[in-house]
């Protein structure tokens, strides 16, 4: 009986969580919006013809699994962080605590929204980019949901050790920006790793955004797991350190 009222009650949680978010005007924006803005931008200057920049492969091919990428350190870095600080600096969390209702309940339930959301991102920049311009998918759709879903709570567990070190909301979205634009633009996310200088390229290899790229874009494409070994190590590593940091370093009030 007490296993069928959590579970209700995280259903409720996770729909009550699912309308704040889209109530939130900036997070549906950049979360769904803006990177369909980008994939039309770059499909209305060379539709989905081969690049050189691209290794001869499609421009909107390419971008679909960067964009994806950009799409999961916005999630995890902003949306998971502004949620949390901000229920923590508004009280919400310690007086959920006097109630039945867990507070785990409550992160168990930003995590799942936050987590579909960021897949109906990525759903709809394939969808636009198969109906619009003839994007071929040349890997296996559970491989790339499983690199997807590592990437993605790898990325999560960031935002939960920001949301338990940061004081309030106000930093949570400073710090949060002030991370996003360096990782976003130094990953390979807009163009490739390789058109960089080598001292940038080797900064690169620092940015955690950079072995999401390179996992999304290699699935994308079919390549093997073999092939990116160092991709998902690193990945697996950062799910591992923000699962202990964050339990270490969260508040609920």
């Amino acid at each position: 009986m007490k296993n069928g009222s959590t579970l209700y009650s995280l259903m409720k949680m996770t729909w009550m969580e699912a309308k704040l978010f889209l109530r939130e005007p900036v997070g549906t924006f950049f979360t769904i919006i803006f990177p369909l803005i980008y994939l039309i931008l770059f499909g209305s200057i060379s539709g989905n013809e081969p690049s050189p920049i691209s290794a001869g492969r499609g421009t909107i091919e390419t971008a679909i699994p960067s964009l994806t990428a950009m799409i999961i350190c916005i999630t995890g870095l902003i949306a998971i962080t502004i949620t949390i600080t901000s229920y923590r600096e508004k009280g919400i969390l310690r007086r959920l605590r006097t109630t039945p209702v867990s507070p785990l309940i409550v992160l168990g339930a930003q995590l799942i929204v936050v987590f579909v959301m960021t897949a109906l991102g990525m759903l709809l920049l394939i969808a636009v980019g198969m109906l619009f311009y003839q994007v071929r998918f040349a890997g296996n759709m559970l491989s790339l949901l499983a690199g997807f879903t590592l990437s993605s709570l790898s990325f999560f567990g960031i935002g939960f050790i920001l949301a338990g070190a940061l004081p309030s909301f106000r930093a949570a979205q400073i710090i949060g920006n002030v991370l996003i634009y360096p990782m976003v633009f130094l990953s390979g996310t807009f163009f490739p790793i390789e058109m960089f200088p080598p001292a940038i390229q080797k900064v690169a290899n620092f940015v955690p955004l950079t072995y999401v790229v390179n996992l999304l874009r290699g699935l994308w494409f079919g390549e093997p797991w073999r092939d990116h070994l160092l991709d998902v190590g690193v990945l697996a590593g950062m799910l591992v350190v923000g699962v202990v940091v964050s339990v270490k370093v969260f508040r609920w009030e």
